[in-house]
């Protein structure tokens, strides 16, 4: 798999670059968020790594614009900031996960590791989801799975990709209960903790695009000691794209 590694210290890209060769992954590196954009562009990479503080363009300008281009490449972002704030914006940019410098060379791998296989099981699985439902809907709320796109009322919501791999999960399981720990292993993958992706956090956010009152939410709602439930049992629908 090719990786875009992007650090304006040259110690680190060229660690980072040893890290996975040793995995059997090419590398690109970059030395600022610009030239991370113009490889990015021209590599197509399976996943990237950004630094958050570089010269220019920052990690967060880049993994937004990389958002544009492409909402599926898994993203993780490094920073020698490890505060909830810090880590806030990197998900509210589109950024897939979060590790902090100094950082832990095994959790690194298992990290890029657990977003390659996200990759990989998403190729795989394209052509059978185009055969399948494309469309949920529950009241006014509608998801495309085809489009990765969020319509409330006829009108377009703006989501991160993260917040639409969730919508687009529960939406599968429309007026099921899903617990936060089912949630983070489709999303995030398996070998992730808890701590390394605050649900709450998402569900806040999701909730503040798609509920007339966020504070009672009847689209996104919490089951008490279960997890996150979709709409009700029996309410959605679902249909072809056309």
């Amino acid at each position: 798999m090719k990786i875009l590694v992007a650090d304006d210290e040259k110690d680190i890209r060229c660690a980072i670059e040893q890290l996975l060769a040793r995995r059997g992954h090419a590398c690109v590196l970059a030395r600022d968020g610009d030239e991370a954009l113009e490889l990015f562009e021209r590599e197509r990479p399976d996943l990237v790594i950004l630094d958050v503080v570089m010269p220019g363009r920052n990690g967060f300008e880049a993994c937004r614009a990389i958002r544009e281009a492409d909402a599926r490449v898994p993203v993780i972002m490094l920073s020698a900031k490890s505060d909830i704030v810090d880590k806030s914006v990197g998900f509210s940019v589109g950024c897939d996960d979060y590790v902090s410098k100094p950082f832990n060379k095994d959790e690194l791998l298992m990290r890029v590791e657990a977003g390659l296989r996200r990759v990989c099981a998403s190729r795989a699985d394209a052509p059978a989801a185009s055969r399948g439902r494309a469309v949920v809907r529950i009241r006014d709320l509608e998801i495309h799975f085809k489009r990765n796109e969020v319509r409330l009322r006829g009108k377009r919501v703006e989501v991160t990709p993260k917040e639409f791999q969730i919508l687009a999960y529960l939406g599968n399981h429309a007026g099921v209960a899903l617990s936060t720990r089912e949630i983070i292993g489709h999303v995030w993958g398996d070998e992730y903790v808890p701590e390394s992706a605050s649900i709450a956090v998402f569900v806040r956010k999701i909730r503040n695009k798609i509920e007339d009152d966020p504070s009672k939410p009847t689209y996104l709602q919490t089951v008490w000691r279960q997890g996150y439930r979709l709409g009700n049992e029996g309410e959605s629908g679902f249909r072809e794209d056309q």
